[in-house]
């Protein structure tokens, strides 16, 4: 038996209701679905399909076709994969903005911090300790400018929990999230011009997190690197590193060792 072929709505399978209040290709259900004028449209809920049915005008196209919205990616992997390299090249061939997530968070803490933070910092704050040998020496910090100093670097419960993201990859629970997340979907520039998400979500929450505020990626993609690969990529500048480290630690205590002879002089 030969169906009759359904007319779709301007927005097709997408719900016209999330294009129009939060311009986003949100895919709609046919449990949800009305008619309009001889044409179907799907909705990505109850509660937007009634609000199209009480003024359906507002939602469809009039003079000219509905505008889509940009694109925006989610660009995921393990560390290492070369996301951000990725990232960088797709951004400035298309136009689209480059967000890479956990640079974003450092800079969102790094007016308190001073510094960069994450699990690979190789500068951590035991590295700043005096020797005790040597803590005669620090007793001439004046008490009043160091309780000061904690004053100011006191962090906020928000910025807590960004550092122990940072840190130890503990996740960010929604509160936090819905004031950095949301505004590339909602504000401008992000809003009119796409993005690639670099490094977000990268848990089962996280992505649960998108789908219940109706922030959908046109596309995901995942970069998949053999574990070997990584190792001979990150390992060699790190161990650079670590030597460069014990070098100055070896010069600063060379230093306070003259320091104090001169004292004694």
């Amino acid at each position: 038996i030969k169906q009759k072929k359904r007319h779709m709505g301007d927005t097709k399978h997408f719900c016209p209701v999330s294009l129009k209040e939060n311009f986003v290709l949100h895919p709609g259900l046919q449990e949800h679905a009305a008619k309009y004028k001889e044409k179907i449209y799907y909705f990505s809920t109850s509660e937007y399909r009634d609000k199209f049915l009480k003024n359906p005008e507002e939602y469809v196209a009039h003079n000219e076709p509905l505008q889509a919205p940009p694109l925006r990616v989610c660009l995921l992997g393990t560390h290492g994969a070369g996301k951000t390299t990725c990232a960088r090249e797709i951004a400035d061939k298309i136009g689209i903005f480059h967000i890479q997530f956990e640079e974003y968070l450092q800079e969102l803490i790094l007016p308190k911090t001073k510094r960069k933070v994450g699990p690979f910092d190789e500068d951590r704050e035991d590295d700043h300790k005096i020797p005790e040998e040597l803590e005669d020496f620090s007793q001439t910090v004046n008490k009043t400018e160091t309780e000061k100093t904690k004053q100011e670097v006191e962090l906020t419960d928000e910025e807590e929990a960004i550092k122990a993201n940072l840190m130890d990859n503990t996740e960010l629970p929604p509160e936090v999230l819905d004031k950095i997340v949301p505004d590339w979907w909602q504000k401008e520039p992000f809003r009119s011009t796409g993005f690639i998400l670099d490094g977000f979500p990268r848990t089962t929450d996280e992505a649960s997190y998108l789908s219940e505020r109706g922030l959908c990626p046109d596309v995901a993609v995942y970069i998949q690197v053999e574990e070997g690969d990584i190792l001979n990529r990150l390992f060699p500048p790190r161990l650079r590193k670590w030597k460069d480290k014990q070098l100055k630690k070896k010069e600063y205590k060379k230093k306070l060792k003259e320091l104090k002879a001169k004292r004694k002089v």
